[in-house]
């Protein structure tokens, strides 16, 4: 699959916490050209996380539904994203068909080894590249190096994940991702829609980065 240089990560819990209309910023980013967008929620209800995602999914950019397939399959979404812990890809690729976009997360080199041979999946993310907030217990940072030998060997669509921010985008890019998965980096904001912009804007010149 194509992956964009920019891939926001709309996380419910922290849209909500900071005040944000989860429903407002998906049309706002659907407006400005994003064109694939995850929902991702650890702490909502189930039933409020799927009526989400419900309005969200036909709004326009592709949607992404993290770790649940079952509101991914109700929501009408466009994929899910698997973490190491969740349901595997195989699984989900059933539930959701032969069109889904399945993404993977991956920790460690390790982990992406065994994943590059995993058939079912359209794209596999890697990290936290810097240190994150966005988990309560999150991962050994795997830096920028791990994500250049990566990518020496993973030739598909690779997403970089963790503490990515404006500031150090372009190094992602230039180590060799293809995508930058952004969650606090933009939602962290009095400005969200406006973050985002900027995210798109420094996107359209990654070519230049590689």
């Amino acid at each position: 699959m194509q992956l964009d240089p920019f891939y926001p990560i709309l996380d419910l819990d922290l849209a909500a916490a900071r005040g944000h209309d989860a429903v407002a910023l998906a049309r706002g980013l659907a407006g400005a050209g994003v064109n694939l967008l995850q929902l991702r929620a650890k702490s909502l209800p189930a039933a409020e996380f799927c009526r989400l995602a419900r309005l969200i999914a036909p709004l326009g950019p592709r949607v992404i539904v993290n770790d649940r397939a079952d509101v991914a399959v109700l929501a009408a979404a466009h994929g899910v994203h698997v973490g190491q812990d969740d349901l595997p890809a195989a699984a989900a690729r059933r539930l959701l068909g032969s069109a889904a976009i399945i993404g993977l997360s991956t920790h460690s080199l390790r982990q992406a080894e065994v994943a590059c041979r995993e058939r079912d999946i359209s794209y596999l993310a890697f990290g936290p590249i810097f240190p994150t907030a966005t988990k309560r217990n999150p991962d050994p940072v795997t830096g920028l190096d791990e994500l250049r030998h990566l990518r020496r060997f993973y030739s598909g669509p690779l997403v970089a994940i963790g503490g990515i921010t404006l500031e150090n985008c372009r190094s992602v890019w230039q180590a060799g991702a293809d995508s930058v998965a952004v969650i606090a980096g933009w939602l962290d904001s009095h400005d969200p829609l406006r973050k985002a912009l900027a995210f798109l804007a420094e996107s359209r010149q990654s070519a230049d980065y590689a």
